[in-house]
């Protein structure tokens, strides 16, 4: 954890939510729920491949909504952590689902993917 996140308690509850889970989605909205088009597109490629993940919804604490945002230095939401990776938002989501990449890196990231 950085200094940053130890002083920043939006910071440290992020960290740790990306250490406990293999699979962490900031999203807005839940993944039962989206509230968003690029949310819900993320929330669809990883239903379809299978991928176990938390869905954490950002629209309930503006700071954790910012706070995500700054914990990357990445500027919009929906944003996908893969053992504790940052990966990315929706379009590259899409583009690594879409080139197979997705699914090769939750194999080498070992996250057991389940049926589609």
């Amino acid at each position: 954890m950085t200094d940053q996140a130890a002083a920043d308690p939006v910071h440290a509850f992020i960290g740790q939510t990306v250490a406990e889970h293999d699979v962490v989605l900031f999203m807005k909205g839940t993944p039962d729920s989206p509230r968003c088009g690029f949310s819900s597109l993320a929330v669809q490629i990883l239903d379809h491949v299978g991928a176990p993940f938390v869905g954490v919804d950002v629209l309930q604490d503006e700071a954790l909504r910012e706070g995500v945002k700054s914990f990357t230095d990445w500027p919009t939401i929906p944003q996908l952590y893969v053992k504790g990776e940052f990966v990315g938002g929706s379009d590259i989501v899409r583009e690594m689902f879409q080139a197979g990449e997705l699914q090769a890196l939750m194999a080498e990231k070992g996250v057991a993917l389940g049926e589609a």
